[in-house]
């Protein structure tokens, strides 16, 4: 468990440092040949709880010190051994003893603040998490500016989206409609004693989360990992079959295989990743469906566009995340306010672009997996002053209001708006 705990320590460090969570966590993994796969999801989960709560362990460690450690690896092993304490099943001597141990291997000199700085949290905990409760940052775990972004738009239903965010999140599967149907595949769960339920069309949501080599069919292509949430888009874009289609920011391809899975398409996923357009192909490939898939700009269709307009566009445009944040906890330490008003920038310029490619009568579907108004509805409502032709297409759909999706166990935060171009 040392193993573990080092290993969560130092990958949260570099988290602090600025670096994707997802990216650390797999290059770390790479070259720990010696774990086990126990130890490894021990470790993912460590990293992962760690930065969920990050504000929160973070107050706590400032109020156990006399004063800021300089030893950032220090820092981020007391931060991981807190989270053990507060929220882990290990047995508390155990948390401290390997915590001390960790630290002797990187200077011996400090296990012994490390040991007082845990014992003393023991003797003091509850009346330190008593404190933290009275304060906003370390009550809900993110950063002040965050909580009051979310204030201001939401008022007293922000606590709700705040908490939302630091539950685990659900795992849920899209049934392919060309092979089965959810209430077909819920069916074989229940062969195979996997308990689940249905929770949107196409959505089957596991009571506890497997690895998909757990799943049945799943390399047959009977199913996909997609939240319930993601899932609206491929049915509010309002296709059909024979249709010119494009996902403008397609990887990792979900929501292009689910519109190839309800129709007949000629459709083109884009994306400026090469190596995230790989994904697309993989998943495309395991579904036995098929589309074009180029690599480009959606900002600069000039590039890549060959000149034929599409009768529906799917914009997945990029966002700060916020409302995915239960499955990237990094986000709170790597978002800044400043960023929000940049992805409103990009989006924009990506609509603008898109909407030369649409064609006359058609439709283009915005989509964001963000809870900031920002980058939604001020985007839409910037978008359609400059466009006489634009015309929005009121959605009503259950949970949703005016478009936007707040994160509950169902699903996770997501905005989608619907634009006709007129003739």
């Amino acid at each position: 468990m040392q193993a573990v705990q080092q290993g969560a320590s130092q990958v949260v460090c570099q988290v602090r440092g600025g670096r994707n969570l997802n990216q650390v966590l797999d290059a770390y993994l790479q070259t720990q040949h010696q774990l086990l796969q126990q130890q490894r999801s021990a470790l993912r989960d460590l990293s992962f709880g760690t930065l969920r709560f990050y504000y929160r362990l973070d107050w706590l460690l400032a109020k156990l010190l006399h004063k800021p450690l300089k030893d950032d690896r220090l820092h981020c092993l007391l931060l991981v051994a807190l989270y053990q304490l507060l929220y882990s099943k290990s047995a508390v001597h155990a948390i401290v003893d390997q915590a001390v141990g960790v630290a002797r291997k990187h200077n011996a000199a400090a296990s012994g603040l490390v040991n007082a700085v845990l014992r003393n949290f023991l003797r003091k905990r509850q009346e330190l998490t008593a404190a933290a409760d009275r304060h906003e940052v370390p009550r809900y775990a993110y950063p002040q500016w965050w909580i009051d972004v979310l204030k201001s738009q939401y008022g007293t239903a922000a606590e709700t989206i705040l908490l939302a965010g630091n539950r685990h999140p659900p795992m849920t599967l899209r049934a392919n409609r060309r092979h089965t149907t959810a209430e077909n595949y819920l069916q074989l769960l229940a062969q195979h004693e996997i308990a689940a339920r249905i929770v949107a069309p196409d959505a089957v949501q596991l009571e506890r989360p497997l690895p998909v080599d757990k799943l049945p069919g799943f390399y047959e292509g009977l199913v996909s990992v997609q939240d319930a949430g993601a899932q609206y888009a491929a049915r509010l874009l309002d296709i059909c079959d024979g249709m010119r289609v494009l996902d403008a920011c397609s990887a990792p391809g979900g929501k292009s295989a689910h519109l190839l899975e309800l129709a007949q398409l000629e459709l083109l996923a884009v994306d400026k990743d090469e190596q995230r357009l790989q994904k697309v192909r993989e998943n495309l490939k395991r579904l036995h469906l098929k589309a074009e898939l180029h690599c480009g700009d959606a900002a600069r269709p000039e590039e890549w566009w060959d000149g034929r307009p599409f009768q529906r566009i799917l914009a997945d445009v990029p966002c700060s995340a916020s409302g995915v944040v239960r499955r990237h906890p990094d986000i709170k330490l790597l978002r800044r306010p400043e960023d929000i008003e940049g992805f409103a920038r990009q989006q924009l310029q990506i609509l603008n672009a898109l909407w030369q490619l649409l064609a006359s009568d058609g439709k283009l579907l915005y989509a964001t997996c963000s809870v900031f108004a920002r980058e939604n509805q001020q985007v839409i409502d910037e978008f359609k002053r400059q466009h006489d032709d634009a015309r929005f297409i009121s959605l009503s759909v259950d949970n949703m209001n005016e478009g936007q999706l707040i994160p509950d166990d169902q699903h996770d935060g997501f905005y989608y708006a619907l634009l006709h171009k007129s003739a």
